[in-house]
């Protein structure tokens, strides 16, 4: 079935474009779509031409299918310029989305009209790219280098207003796109409106003064990041292009620069997690399970935890039922409810008049009974089994049939928590992320006896929720915090080795870390993860150092930043500063365990704390706790802070190759034998000179 359709009504030639979902730019639509716009150029018969997108959509950008490959002819900027060419009033339609590439094609044509919905932008950025099929060259001749590089480096869409208010688009219209295009092209071809093209327009937006400040100005504020992310000054370079050539040395200019950065490696890592991103997704489960329609959640604890969970389920659409113990905690709750709200006011993403609607829609309760026409409850109360396992029983007694009941823990055993559950099909593990009215990663922990349907509608809650699901397995800390644990070991290795808290922190910010692991354990409390550490002392193999640092902070009630000292000392304001008290407690621990201190490079603190997580991420695959390694980059880039340039823990791992990374484990063992067992998987693939992307 062809892609592309085309009929002349009263000498408009009206071509659309069906490629569903999201009519993307295939090979097939380029070639379709330039064949009929010039086809419709040399007919007598046609006075004007609309292009407009069938379904949901205006193209929404490229074909991802086609990400990486070599570009087969037409490729998109010879369409564009083929568009332009076309000696006739030609007007684009747009609706839904207009990105990237799309959004070129509708540069591309002579006018613009748009639904008053349509979002355009470009969001190459995040792909490491800049946009390369003349994007760069007809934005600012559109609405001016301000504009163009706003839109550009944020990536993110704009609404069809802000668009016609800067110049890229001509008429905004509520309803009737297609017919109104076709009266707007009618209007043109009567009063002989000439053919406008992008490429022509706007010189005095790019001349002057002004132009090149603005230019000037986002260079040097690019200048020290441009060494980890290329793209964002590469666009600069190619408005700067713009600027100073004319319109085909421009063009250059921004093929060049692209193909530049489509070769880097942060391109690679940015365009691996935009696939891994959408892989995670796919469970094995929906498969066969049905997701059921959630309209009410109940949320047990409405702690910090909790109550972001009633306040993300708020936000979607949903009403919430949150359950406390007594009426001071609900008090409380309504408190923190309260402060997300009002924060998101101030960062204007909600208004008042919405956080009075989204309340309306809160019941609190002291009464477990209040939780029966819930369609999923989920406990998220203090992280103790026994606590647990007797509230996820009180919830089960309470909930309707077909509701599904989830915890929300960080470690313990999902398998072990619904044992004594009349319906333990019902019952999953959700890991949200703290805060979780923000981070947008749920791990969803799927037990032995988890049903596909209770799965499916796991994932269809966290993509109403705006989250990225992940597919667990059960085992201690899941996927993120299982790694994360190694990782942290390997770092109090390093403490006992002779580095210190601050040092590592720094190396890890170096590598591209949001924050360190020290600074990572303040911000969440030291507290949160000690019973889990004292859980786990009867089972530690007593033959491996264990660094206590972070248990002997608690005992001294240093609990991070909400206590106002952890491994960092913290001003009234919440601004760290190293303390020397920490580090003449180390050097204690040091001297207890028989080690002697010695000095480290960032280098060093780097490669150890990689291969850590990369090592128990092999056993984490091997096990079957997640189902491909990209799910695993996903969980660390959007749980953990990893960079997200460097593609995750694995696909950095690829990168470096995994011969190296298994003979560092192996120069770490020499020392350390104990801790550093190189993962059979790792040591399997490494030899035959596989990768971990061969297993996604």
């Amino acid at each position: 079935m062809s892609k592309i359709a085309a009929e002349v009504r009263d000498g408009i030639q009206i071509i659309a474009i069906s490629n569903p979902p999201v009519n993307a730019l295939s090979h097939e639509v380029r070639s379709g779509l330039v064949e009929a716009v010039e086809r419709a150029g040399s007919r007598r018969d046609v006075a004007a031409i609309v292009i407009y997108g069938e379904g949901r959509t205006f193209p929404a950008g490229a074909d991802i299918r086609e990400f990486g490959t070599p570009p087969v002819a037409p490729w998109l900027p010879e369409v564009c310029n083929r568009i332009e060419a076309v000696e006739k009033p030609l007007v684009a339609a747009i609706h839904g989305t207009a990105l990237g590439g799309g959004l070129e094609v509708a540069l591309a044509s002579h006018y613009r009209i748009a639904d008053s919905k349509a979002r355009l932008g470009f969001p190459e950025v995040n792909l490491g790219i800049p946009p390369g099929a003349g994007g760069t060259q007809r934005t600012p001749r559109l609405c001016g280098v301000e504009h163009a590089l706003d839109l550009m480096l944020s990536g993110k869409p704009i609404g069809a207003a802000s668009a016609a208010e800067i110049g890229l688009v001509d008429k905004v219209v509520d309803d009737g796109l297609v017919a109104a295009a076709i009266a707007f092209v009618r209007e043109l071809a009567r009063d002989a409106a000439p053919v406008r093209r992008s490429r022509d327009a706007g010189r005095e937006l790019l001349d002057g003064i002004k132009a090149a400040a603005s230019i000037r100005k986002r260079k040097d504020r690019l200048e020290a990041q441009s060494r980890v992310l290329p793209a964002p000054a590469r666009i600069v370079e190619c408005v700067e292009a713009a600027v100073n050539l004319d319109f085909e040395d421009g063009l250059a200019t921004e093929r060049r620069l692209f193909s530049d950065c489509l070769a880097s490696p942060q391109s690679s890592a940015l365009r691996h997690v935009f696939f891994a991103e959408r892989k995670a997704s796919k469970f094995p489960e929906l498969s066969t399970g049905s997701a059921h329609s959630i309209r009410e959640a109940g949320i047990v604890g409405g702690g910090t935890m909790g109550s972001a969970i009633a306040a993300a389920c708020l936000q979607s659409g949903l009403k919430v039922v949150l359950v406390e113990r007594s009426e001071a905690q609900l008090e409380k709750a309504a408190g923190i409810i309260e402060r997300i709200f009002s924060e998101s006011i101030s960062r204007g993403k909600l208004t008042e008049p919405r956080k009075t609607e989204l309340l309306s829609s809160l019941e609190m309760s002291v009464e477990c009974g209040s939780l029966g026409k819930s369609d999923i409850i989920v406990e998220a109360v203090f992280e103790d089994f026994a606590v647990k396992r007797r509230v996820v029983a009180e919830m089960e007694a309470v909930a309707k049939r077909d509701a599904v009941l989830a915890s929300n823990t960080s470690y313990l055993d999902i398998d072990e928590l619904g044992r004594a559950l009349a319906k333990p099909e019902k019952f999953v593990g959700l890991h949200f992320f703290a805060p979780a009215n923000i981070m947008k990663l749920l791990e969803v922990v799927v037990g032995d006896r988890t049903s596909p349907d209770a799965v499916a509608t796991c994932v269809g809650l966290a993509k109403k929720l705006g989250k990225i699901p992940v597919r667990s397995g059960v085992c201690d800390g899941f996927i993120g915090n299982r790694i994360g644990a190694a990782y942290r070991e390997a770092c109090d290795q390093m403490l006992l080795d002779g580095a210190t808290p601050y040092l590592i922190d720094e190396a890890m910010r170096d590598f591209g870390m949001r924050m360190g692991p020290f600074e990572s354990m303040d911000l969440s409390g030291l507290d949160i993860s000690w019973p889990r550490r004292k859980r786990l002392k009867s089972v530690r193999d007593r033959r491996l150092r264990y660094c206590r640092l972070a248990d002997a902070l608690c005992e001294l009630t240093r609990f991070g930043r909400k206590s106002g000292r952890g491994f960092y000392l913290y001003d009234d304001i919440g601004r760290p500063r190293p303390d020397g008290d920490v580090l003449s407690l180390l050097e204690d621990i040091r001297a207890e365990a028989g080690c002697q201190g010695r000095p480290f490079e960032f280098s060093e603190i780097q490669n150890r704390a990689h291969a850590a997580m990369v090592n128990e991420a092999s056993k984490v695959i091997e096990e079957g706790i997640a189902c491909r390694p990209s799910d695993i980059d996903v969980v660390e880039i959007h749980g953990y802070g990893y960079p997200r340039w460097r593609g995750g823990p694995m696909k950095y791992a690829d990168d470096l190759g995994l011969e190296s990374i298994l003979s560092n484990i192996r120069i770490f063992g020499e020392t350390d034998p104990l801790f550093w067992v190189p993962s059979p998987l790792l040591a399997k693939l490494a030899d035959r000179g596989s990768a971990f992307s061969d297993l996604n």
